[in-house]
């Protein structure tokens, strides 16, 4: 997954990588002539006592320093650049994968777990690139060249090098096997912290409200010791692999000297090889240990890479139509046909044989106990789920042979559970439409009963909004919310219990002021309250996911057994009241 990954998203910065394996090449081989020169200063210079030699070799290190240097700053500047490009690419993707997802995908990863792939675990990919563009290409240059040097300037100690890199190398091999299962639990552990802090943050008031606050606290201290445990099995990991690098390359130095200096004492090796050969032994070992740390470092950009190229692998159950079609007709009927909706492996359907239509200019209520697919068919116009089987219709056009934008431009939802963004008043009511004027979203605040409260806002339209609209209150989150929907002018529109926290005369009065702006389009209404939907043109009942009713309020009062339930249920607790 991690070479797939990298291939794919460094392929259009092909340019860059080029010049950085040119500047690293020429980097590398300067480095490796340095200890050549200083080999010839020691055995032909200072040996000799020859001061214009050393001062001729002397500047001509010092060249060829400055080409090295040169080199590694311009390789890393290039490196750079593609590896944060291409960071920036799979950000871009997962996030235009995500948008794509039904409610079925978002609700198998989970919002946090989302979060995490698209933050943490692009960022330890981008650091594994960073860090290749740097050591990749001139570790095993450095690394193969140092032994071929070495080699040549003395090959009696050649020796040396054949055990202590592979020994190396074998021991690394050990703890980077051992690395990649302890990478992928702290990945997931992170996962696990995310969410619990994401829900008591969102649920503060509710944790504060049934004094669980050190539930809570408890809850997220198992988390974060879990995560405090695999973060340490990897770090103690980690801890011990450099302490026997830096031994296995001591003893590597020690033997060079220990064997050199016999040598340089019989005469078959000189004092200028001998240094030389311990430059190249460390830039060798240097070039092994840069390679063991990236190498350390790939375990867990791998287990980041399975879980990114999980969710670009994953395509949405709702798929765009390959030839979208148009309306047939002005989109603002909706007709369903034997619809049903089965979540993938459930043994009864959420809804079945589901049949109705929705006209131009009337109001659809539908109503039924909790858990009765209310929400889920409603649902199933807009395409955020798509039916298993049978027809929903807009427009005498399948949903699933439009194109989803211009579905769903016609659409103005407002869902169970209104949400608004960070910003302001008009950046949340221009979410409906992005070129609406002040007197537009004047206009649809005052229909949505919101005009009162954004005028007592210290800044009106540009007053701050919290994400998630937590800085108003419920009521008035609904309101902006049916604003944001009205603003579209739409054909069809969708209100998911969204009257629930309005008291009576408000409701009456939105309502009211609706009827007007719907006159033209289908109004489709989920409501528990029947007052809200007691003028309503028809009324859908549902039970356990099918229609036991269809009709008019005072004909359903008669006919339908579980709609006369609920309203004579909502009938005793407002005479109780």
């Amino acid at each position: 997954m991690l070479n797939r990954l990298i291939r794919t998203y460094l392929a259009g910065y092909r340019a860059f990588l080029t010049l950085v394996v040119a500047l690293q090449l020429v980097a590398t081989a300067a480095m490796l002539y340095l200890p050549t020169l200083n080999a010839d200063i020691i055995d032909k210079g200072v040996a000799r006592g020859d001061t214009d030699y050393i001062l001729r070799i002397g500047g001509w290190m010092l060249a060829v320093t400055v080409v090295q240097v040169v080199c590694t700053v311009a390789a890393q500047y290039f490196g750079a650049q593609a590896a944060l490009g291409a960071g920036r690419d799979i950000r871009g993707d997962l996030l235009h994968r995500v948008n794509t997802y039904s409610a079925r995908e978002i609700g198998t990863f989970g919002a946090p777990s989302l979060i995490t792939r698209t933050t943490n675990d692009v960022q330890q990919v981008q650091l594994l690139i960073v860090m290749s563009t740097s050591i990749l290409v001139m570790a095993p240059i450095m690394c193969v060249g140092g032994i071929l040097m070495g080699i040549h300037v003395a090959p009696g100690l050649s020796w040396v090098l054949v055990v202590a890199v592979p020994l190396l190398g074998l021991f690394m091999a050990l703890i980077i096997g051992r690395m990649i299962p302890a990478f992928r639990v702290m990945q997931e552990r992170i996962d696990k912290v995310n969410r619990i802090l994401r829900e008591q943050i969102t649920g503060i008031r509710v944790v504060r409200a049934f004094v669980r606050e050190r539930h809570e606290m408890h809850r997220f201290a198992i988390a974060n010791d879990e995560l405090s445990a695999a973060t340490l099995t990897v770090g103690r990991m980690m801890a011990l692999a450099f302490p026997v690098v830096l031994l296995i390359t001591n003893l590597t130095i020690v033997a060079i000297i220990w064997f050199g200096g016999h040598g340089v004492v019989d005469g078959n090796v000189e004092i200028g090889a001998l240094t030389a050969m311990i430059s190249y032994v460390m830039q060798i070992l240097m070039a092994v240990m840069m390679a063991s740390f990236l190498a350390m470092m790939a375990p867990r950009a791998a287990v980041c890479a399975e879980r990114i190229c999980e969710v670009l692998d994953t395509e949405t159950s709702v798929r765009p139509p390959q030839r979208p079609v148009g309306f047939a007709t002005a989109p603002s009927t909706i007709s369903f046909r034997a619809a049903e909706f089965r979540y993938p492996g459930a043994d009864d359907p959420v809804l079945r044989d589901i049949t109705f239509d929705a006209r131009p200019g009337t109001t659809t209520a539908i109503v039924g106990s909790t858990g009765s697919g209310k929400t889920t068919l409603l649902s199933l116009i807009p395409r955020l789920v798509d039916a298993t089987a049978g027809e929903v219709l807009v427009g005498g056009t399948d949903v699933r042979a439009l194109d989803p934008d211009d579905l769903r431009a016609a659409i103005g939802l407002v869902p169970q559970r209104p949400y608004l963004f960070s910003g302001t008043v008009a950046s949340n009511i221009r979410h409906g439409k992005p070129d609406a004027t002040d007197d537009e979203i004047w206009a649809a605040l005052r229909i949505a009963q919101a005009e009162d409260f954004v005028t007592r806002m210290p800044e009106g339209l540009d007053s701050p909004i919290a994400q998630g609209g937590t800085t108003v209150s419920g009521g008035q989150r609904q309101r902006l919310a049916i604003a944001r929907a009205i603003i579209r002018r739409p054909g069809i529109y969708l209100f998911d219990d969204s009257f629930s926290a309005l008291d009576l005369t408000t409701d009456a009065r939105l309502r009211a002021a609706l009827a007007p702006v719907t006159a033209d389009a289908a109004v489709v209404v989920v409501a528990q309250r029947i007052s809200t939907i007691v003028s309503a043109d028809q009324i859908v009942v549902l039970d356990q996911g099918r229609i036991v009713g269809l009709g008019r309020h005072a004909d359903l009062l008669d006919d339908c057994a579980t709609y006369a339930e609920i309203a004579a249920s909502q009938l005793a607790l407002a005479e109780g009241s």
